[in-house]
């Protein structure tokens, strides 16, 4: 309480000051309550009434607020100054509670944000900031209807949309060639002097530097020479990138590397990068660009960083924070009943080179993951323990879907992968020959679905050769046999520009494999902008990837430079995406889509032509919960004197979950930066903050029904309602 105490005492700063005042002004009835008012209690009393008062004849926003209706469709009946009003009462219902901010290791935080207007009202203290007044006067202004929601045209997305090229326009193709060219000038260079020793990628000392050039082209389409050669220090990057990088810039590269963060840039990806930047490009690379440049917070945080899920914290033979008994500490990861997550004992641990904003940051941390290819190549205990994996899962009761990830799927060699598959195979065919002799409502779920998780598409997509699509569509062969009915490829791209003429390359022997490829996008800053995600939507769909999901940014204070609000998130779903809602007369074509991938590109056009749409929009924007799921389902029920936001989630009702989320409860997130910070970030990479009018308001979140091409095809018989490997503490 002293420390409480003491922040009531901090005298507000002038900015603040004219804040408020503005704020008193434009609410004369708040500033009534707060004059009248002579503590807090009638403060809060007062506003309550107030607030009350002007929803007395609004049964369905109070049945919202009060949480006897909640639901999509009620989500999308409330009104913007509905969603200002039950934000303000949320506020009060809240006040005083203190959440421990990971953000900030752990420090208490308060909210209580009427009482903070009322101090610096009364006292001129309370120690809230600008950018807390700046989120509370767009509230009043939404709440007194002085700012109304404007819905942008489909108009203002397509010209948003226009300003960000991809990687398959002729100029940046030219540009993306230029860079190639001079990262292998410097590659041979190093080479001929020996700086860099390889014994497959060498040259004979007869070569000509035109022969060497050569070799060298014939190289860039090998996977195993950007591995090789894949960048891993400041000064690397830097030369690679035409020394173009700005001192700032390498004193973060420099305390990264010495914080002990790695650096893994493979030379493929790095000349996605701009070094002579166009002029119909200017910021079209930054979503590339701050995936590779770490940011100042990073550093800071790197050896702080607190696991985010925390079902990833695994001690074998005991449950995790879903309840599932897992058998070891790295391999399987598990949050729902259908899904198991396998990671394995291969160069799969690994990436095609390290995401700045990457969710397993925690894990490269305590060195679980690293980029030792060398160490990472499977040993003999591998095998075994593989076995004993799928044996865990031959005894499963509910499960049907397994996400092969990583690290990355397909950094496995192809014959480690083959092993993987072969053995995934045998383990779901034993269990439906063992299901034979169980009765109808006794059987086990069987596999129906296959997934590798991987962002070589994106990030290498080289890998992605002839053989390892034969491989895949071996087994594909061969488990459809079986009653696997679903094959994918869960890819990651970030923004247009990753998509190239070999990414386009890579789907396509993806998809002639006869497994789908969806994208997972994580919305950062640079993501976030506007028009941004719906342009990669479009693309993605021209080279036949379907959006799957689009995550808000997790973790904590490590991610704050590419973090973007909640709130941004459901604006990008309510005023971008909405004009690639697929009706739902389309439904029906939409759901066999996987049954024909390798004609994904066709089948995607034919569709977006009938249903007169730019893109389509088949993902979900959600929010991945330590112990609760993926969930776009929240409300904002406070907020700190710094402007940032306090969230309570709801899990996602549309899905199943263990039967511990009815003892888990709500989850609470408090977001790292205030909507004004947002702001002023995209203003400094370009931005327009106008063009995001209406941002504050959205403080509450509804999770968009799934698409039903997601859903898993049904059995012909019953699956018994007991579970295993589950216990629920």
């Amino acid at each position: 309480m002293q420390q409480v105490q003491e922040l009531d005492d901090i005298a507000i700063n002038v900015k603040s000051h004219k804040l408020l005042k503005q704020l008193l002004k434009e609410n004369p009835k708040l500033e009534e309550i707060m004059r009248v008012s002579r503590n807090e209690t009638e403060a809060l009393i007062g506003v309550r009434d107030w607030v009350m008062e002007e929803l007395a004849n609004n049964q369905e926003a109070r049945d919202v607020y009060s949480g006897r209706r909640a639901s999509r469709q009620a989500f999308e009946r409330l009104t913007w100054r509905d969603i200002a009003a039950i934000r303000i009462l949320d506020y009060i219902d809240n006040a005083g509670r203190r959440f421990p901010d990971l953000n900030l290791r752990g420090e208490i935080a308060l909210s209580n944000p009427i009482k903070l207007i009322w101090l610096a009202v009364t006292h001129g203290t309370g120690g809230a900031k600008p950018y807390f007044f700046k989120d509370m006067l767009q509230l009043f202004r939404q709440f007194s209807g002085q700012s109304e929601r404007r819905i942008p045209t489909r108009e203002d997305v397509e010209r948003w949309m226009a300003r960000w090229p991809s990687g398959l326009d002729p100029r940046i193709v030219k540009l993306r060639e230029e860079n190639r060219d001079r990262i292998l000038n410097i590659l041979i260079r190093k080479i001929d002097e020996g700086e860099i020793r390889s014994s497959r990628y060498t040259f004979e000392p007869a070569l000509s530097y035109e022969q060497k050039f050569l070799r060298a082209l014939g190289w860039w389409k090998d996977s195993g020479f950007h591995l090789r050669f894949a960048i891993r220090s400041p000064d690397l990057l830097n030369e690679m990138l035409g020394n173009s990088l700005d001192p700032d810039t390498m004193k973060i590269l420099y305390d990264a590397e010495q914080a002990g963060i790695p650096f893994f840039v493979n030379p493929y990806y790095l000349s996605l990068l701009h070094v002579r930047v166009p002029y119909f490009a200017i910021g079209a690379d930054l979503a590339i660009r701050h995936y590779v440049v770490y940011s100042r917070q990073l550093v800071e945080e790197f050896g702080h960083i607190v696991a985010w899920e925390r079902e990833d914290e695994v001690q074998p033979g005991k449950p995790n924070a879903a309840g599932w008994i897992l058998p070891t500490e790295h391999n399987i990861h598990r949050r729902y009943p259908e899904v198991a997550i396998l990671i394995p004992d291969t160069l799969g641990r690994a990436c095609g080179g390290l995401c700045a904003s990457c969710q397993r940051m925690y894990e490269f941390q305590r060195g679980n993951l690293n980029f030792d290819l060398d160490k990472l190549k499977p040993m003999e205990s591998w095998e075994e323990k593989l076995n004993r994996l799928m044996a865990y899962w031959e005894e499963d009761t509910q499960l049907r879907d397994i996400l092969i990830t990583g690290g990355d799927a397909l950094m496995s060699t192809d014959q480690s992968l083959k092993r993987i598959l072969d053995a995934l195979y045998e383990m779901a065919a034993r269990k439906k020959k063992r299901n034979e002799s169980r009765p109808d409502g006794a059987k086990m779920a069987e596999i129906v679905r296959v997934r590798l998780g991987t962002r070589l598409p994106a990030y290498l997509p080289q890998r992605i050769t002839p053989d390892l699509a034969k491989i895949l569509a071996d087994f594909k062969s061969r488990a459809t046999e079986i009653g696997i009915r679903q094959f994918i490829i869960q890819t990651h791209f970030e923004s247009p520009m990753e998509i190239t003429p070999e990414a386009r390359t890579a789907v396509g022997r993806l998809l002639e494999a006869g497994w789908m490829v969806t994208n997972q996008l994580v919305f950062t800053v640079a993501a976030s902008r506007r028009g941004h995600t719906a342009k990669l939507r479009q693309v993605m769909n021209e080279i036949g990837v379907l959006p799957y999901y689009t995550f808000t940014v997790k973790g904590y204070m490590e991610n704050n430079f590419n973090f973007a609000p909640n709130a941004r998130a459901v604006q990008e779903q309510m005023e971008e995406k909405n004009y690639g809602t697929v009706p739902e007369k389309h439904y029906p074509a939409l759901r066999h889509f996987p049954e024909a991938a390798e004609k994904m590109v066709h089948s995607i056009r034919q569709l977006q032509e009938k249903a007169e749409l730019p893109f389509l929009a088949t993902d979900r924007n959600v929010l991945n919960l330590p112990g609760v799921g993926k969930s776009l389902t929240f409300r904002v029920v406070g907020i700190t004197r710094y402007g940032r936001r306090v969230l309570e989630f709801d899990h996602d009702a549309t899905r199943r979950h263990s039967p511990i989320i009815d003892k888990t409860g709500k989850m609470v997130v408090i977001e790292s930066k205030s909507i004004s910070e947002y702001l002023q970030q995209l203003e400094e990479i370009g931005e327009d903050p106008e063009e995001y009018e209406g941002l504050y308001g959205y403080s509450i979140g509804e999770t968009e029904p799934r698409i039903p091409i997601y859903e898993y095809p049904d059995y012909d018989f019953h699956v018994t309602e007991e579970y295993s490997n589950l216990n629920m503490g």
